[in-house]
């Protein structure tokens, strides 16, 4: 394998410092070129330190002269969001993860794709946001998107070698989040920490929050049909307990693939940064006397609405995902500080999708202006006394 020139974006969060740990793991392979991070400057000069990374960028400008202070000597030291285009357009580049929460990644990944970069991509908005302009970036500059997302990294592997005509439908595996096992009546009155007690997966806060409400799969469920082209009806989501089997495809012959590992996002992000190989690591293998039993079953989609909500937007398209994911993260941030109870994030959701008209994703600024909508939408809508 040739050595790769990397780009980590949000290389602080969980999954960037996964990555981190992977690299540091085989120093031999990566040659990391930059770092980005926002606000959690002391673990960004850390990472350089390990890494003897040159370039390092901090989204929040007033952080630039405390990274600064930080730094290894000699290092290079920009902030803002223009320096990160800029660092994945770079012509040494080879690789860019991106791993930043929100709508930071969607430039910057568009940009590397037009570059001809590899993306390995774990940050769902990119996708749900401008799914049609982010495959098109990739169509036209000759990048490719490598998902990480471990439910989108099974079916990338249980695709490969597999044309798509041969593929009757994938099952998107879900652990059911915080609140499966809870009545709809708890769930009405539950706390933003009742929220954050993941029975599986350690995530950062707002895609805990989104697995309690099952929103984190029905933005799986978007992203799932741009990566793979595929129509909402041929997106299954089943919940497993157990997050062994972490997605499945079934094809047009009745046989079913499904990629199964320990649920640990190490694996999707060592499998994304190695590819097209794959390599030994130091990753706990499957031991499948000790799984015993694996059991599945249907997702209550009236307990949880947001999957309904997710194949809305994927069939209607244009700017409706972005609109949804938008008065997602507002109805969170509601949540969040207190001001809604839970089941408020699907009633502010629900009508904002409601009152939107949906127009095709033409250019980066259509998305955006439908995003500033939306988030200003659910200001209006989080006020009112409506139910889901």
């Amino acid at each position: 394998m040739k050595k790769k020139n990397v780009v980590i974006l949000g290389s602080t969060g969980s999954v960037g410092s996964n990555a981190v740990k992977a690299v540091l793991e085989h120093r031999d392979l990566f040659n990391v070129i930059g770092l980005v991070a926002r606000n959690n400057v002391d673990c960004l000069a850390a990472q350089a330190r390990q890494l003897n990374c040159p370039t390092l960028i901090t989204t929040a400008g007033d952080k630039r002269a405390e990274l600064g202070a930080l730094a290894p000597v000699g290092s290079k030291i920009l902030s803002g969001p223009e320096a990160v285009r800029e660092l994945v357009r770079r012509e040494e580049v080879d690789s860019v993860l991106c791993a930043i929460i929100g709508t930071g990644g969607l430039l910057p990944v568009i940009d590397a794709l037009l570059a001809g970069k590899t993306v390995a991509l774990a940050s769902k908005e990119v996708m749900v946001m401008a799914g049609d302009l982010v495959t098109a970036a990739a169509r036209e500059g000759g990048g490719q998107l490598i998902p990480v997302d471990s439910e989108h990294s099974a079916i990338f592997q249980c695709l490969r070698g597999h044309p798509m005509n041969e593929v009757s439908k994938i099952i998107l595996t879900s652990s059911g989040g915080a609140f499966r096992d809870y009545p709809a009546a708890e769930i009405a009155a539950a706390t933003y920490e009742d929220a954050l007690v993941h029975p599986t997966w350690e995530m950062g806060a707002k895609i805990t929050i989104d697995s309690a409400s099952m929103m984190n799969k029905a933005l799986e469920i978007i992203e799932a049909g741009y990566l793979f082209g595929l129509p909402a009806e041929k997106i299954e989501v089943v919940i497993h307990r157990e997050a062994i089997i972490h997605s499945l495809v079934e094809f047009i012959d009745g046989c079913v693939l499904a990629q199964m590992s320990e649920p640990d996002m190490g694996f999707p992000i060592r499998y994304a940064l190695f590819y097209p190989e794959r390599r030994a690591n130091r990753m706990k293998p499957l031991n499948l006397a000790e799984c015993g039993r694996l059991t599945f079953a249907a997702p209550d989609r009236k307990k949880f609405p947001s999957l309904d909500f997710a194949y809305q937007a994927l069939r209607e398209g244009g700017t409706l995902p972005a609109v949804m994911n938008a008065a997602n993260e507002a109805a969170v941030e509601k949540f969040r500080a207190g001001k809604i109870a839970f089941p408020r994030i699907w009633a502010i959701i629900s009508k904002v999708m409601a009152l939107h008209r949906p127009e095709p994703q033409t250019d980066i600024a259509t998305v955006l202006r439908a995003d500033a909508w939306a988030r200003a939408a659910a200001e209006e809508v989080a006020d009112e006394n409506t139910e889901y």
